[in-house]
Formats: structure tokens, sequence, C-alpha cells
């Protein structure tokens, strides 16, 4: 299969470089941000690869801005931020076939809905990654954690799983994203969502690892377990049912902080240190949006989210203090 990975970020490097390099596929990347793309040119098309701040070494990658580009991938696989997502569509729309498939394993929900505005439902394929990555710089992606660690999750948005989908996990498994599959479309992208809501909003707050929020021995049952509680009562209100249920999500947000990757700072963290807009909304505040489309409400979600925006807006007062070339 040839991929086309859209978004040279830290997911968008992970994937691509591991099916380039470990599954031996094709890979092209489009990066839309003209200051990421100029800086992995201005390296002569390499970008800097390294797992917990050891091993740097370049890879030459193929890269091209959405009106460069004039391949014919078989798998577009977005990683976009979701507020980025519809300009750069429109701007790679010339190149969409009908017989491609789109792959989006992005944070945070409203990404399939622009999806669907290009590529056929049986078409789609949605997914999670529960892969630790950090994106020191443009062009410079340090992957967390041993060798084969972390795992995804992937769902045809049909319902039905197609021989296209299976030939692509049979490449992310050989490139180490150690995938699975489930009918359960909807299910399958909030497990990562509802994960995210406690994890990556709390953690950017207080720009903590995520292993140190288990410090504070009250964190699961006063803070993680109601946000949980909000996101499942706003799915089971939307006859959503979860991969997971919702004692389980907890034991899942002690252990990954605690156990897999506790010094890891999450994507939103990256974003909010860089002076960029978080995906806030696109998380704690689509889950309150859900609950309240519903008839439910979920307070503390939206709580959480005007808190990541007054942290935002206090950034001009209280500049963050980036530690991510330190954080392992």
């Amino acid at each position: 299969m040839k991929y086309a990975v859209v978004g040279a970020g830290a997911m968008g490097l992970r994937y691509g470089l591991l099916l380039q390099e470990v599954a031996g596929q094709s890979v092209d990347f489009i990066e839309p941000t003209k200051a990421s793309l100029e800086k992995i040119k201005g390296q002569g098309e390499l970008v800097f690869q390294s797992r917990d701040h050891q091993d740097k070494h370049p890879v030459f990658v193929n890269i091209y801005s959405p009106e460069e580009y004039t391949g014919e991938p078989d798998v577009w696989i977005f990683f976009m931020k979701q507020m980025q997502l519809g300009e750069t569509l429109t701007r790679l729309a010339p190149h969409f076939m009908a017989h491609q498939v789109a792959v989006g394993a992005m944070n945070g929900m409203g990404h399939i809905e622009k999806l669907q505005s290009y590529f056929d439902d049986d078409k789609i394929i949605g997914g999670t990654a529960m892969i630790a990555t950090i994106l020191n710089d443009f062009g410079d992606v340090d992957f967390i954690g041993k060798e084969n660690s972390g795992r995804s999750a992937y769902s045809n948005l049909s319902g039905q799983k197609t021989a296209e989908t299976k030939a692509i996990l049979e490449d992310f498994q050989a490139a180490h994203l150690n995938p699975s599959y489930s009918d359960n479309f909807m299910g399958t992208l909030l497990t990562k969502v509802f994960f995210n809501a406690v994890e990556n909003s709390i953690a950017t707050m207080f720009q903590a690892r995520m292993g140190d929020l288990l410090s504070y021995d009250q964190f699961v049952p006063t803070i993680a377990k109601p946000l949980v509680d909000e996101a499942y009562d706003a799915a089971q209100a939307a006859g959503i049912t979860l991969l997971e249920t919702r004692e389980e999500m907890l034991v899942q947000v002690d252990y990954v902080a605690r156990e897999v990757v506790p010094l890891h700072f999450p994507s939103m963290y990256q974003d909010f240190v860089k002076n960029r807009p978080t995906e806030v909304d696109y998380i704690n505040g689509w889950i309150a949006d859900l609950a309240e489309a519903n008839g439910r409400s979920a307070p503390t979600q939206r709580f959480i989210t005007n808190l990541v925006h007054l942290a935002e807006a206090m950034r001009q007062f209280n500049p963050p203090i980036n530690q991510l070339s330190g954080s392992n």
C-alpha cells in the first residue's frame, strides 16, 4: 500500500516513519504548516528521530505542501489539529480519488464529519492511538517508550470491516503500531477522547508530566472520576457504548500515568508551551456539548474547558516553561 501522511507533527511523523522505516512501505508526507515544511526542506528533506531523548538520527522523507503534491496514495492518514483540518482538506481536495481510504486517528472529535465531505463512509476508518510521542521542534520527533510499545485501535465508519482495512492493519502491525479492530465506531473513538479529557487537560493546566498527577493521592477518586462519570453519562444518554466500562477507564487512567508513560507530557501540553491554541474544545468541550445535546449536563467538563482557555490567556502574564527537552 502507498500511504500519504497529512501533518508532519508528532504523531504524523511517528506513523509515517514507522511505516516507512520498520514496515518498509512507501510513504509521502504532506505538511500544510509552512514553517514546518520550510524547516524540514531546509534540512535537506530530513527529519530527526530519537527515542526517549537518545539516538537522534536523520531520516530522509518525501515531503510536500498540499499544492505541490502530485502522488496517488492508496491511503491518506490524517494527523492534523482539529482546527486546521478543514482548510487542509480544502487544499488537498483536488487530489482525492474515489478508491482512496481515509484514516483519521486524531485527538478529539470533529474530524469525521469533515472527512465525510470528501470520502464515502465505507472509505473512512476512525482510530485512536495510545502512543506517546513528542515533537521537540519542526522536523524533530521523539518516540517515547520502548520499541514496539503503545497500541492503537480502529473501526470502519460504515460498521463493516473491509479488505482494505485488513491490509492497512497488517501494515500497521508490521510498523509496531499494535493495532486492534472493533465494529463499535463511536465507542472506539471516544475511549481515547474520554481518557484525554482527564490526562491531557489537567496535565496541561498544571504543566505536569502524566505521572506527576498521581502525586496527589486523591487524583483518581476526586478529579478523574467526576470527569469520567460525566463523559460516560453523556455517552449513555446518546446511546453510545464504549469499549471499556467507566471502572476500566479509571484503572487505565491510573495505569498509563503510573506505569506506561509517567514522564510523558501530553500533546495538549506540547501546544500549550509553544503558545498554540489547544484542542480542549474538541475534547472536554465536545463531551459537554454531547451531554447537553442529549438532555444532560456536564458542568465539570465545561468548567475544565474554560479553565484551560483561562490558562491559555494567562500565558501572556506567566509564560509557560517548555520542559519537553528534559522530559525523560
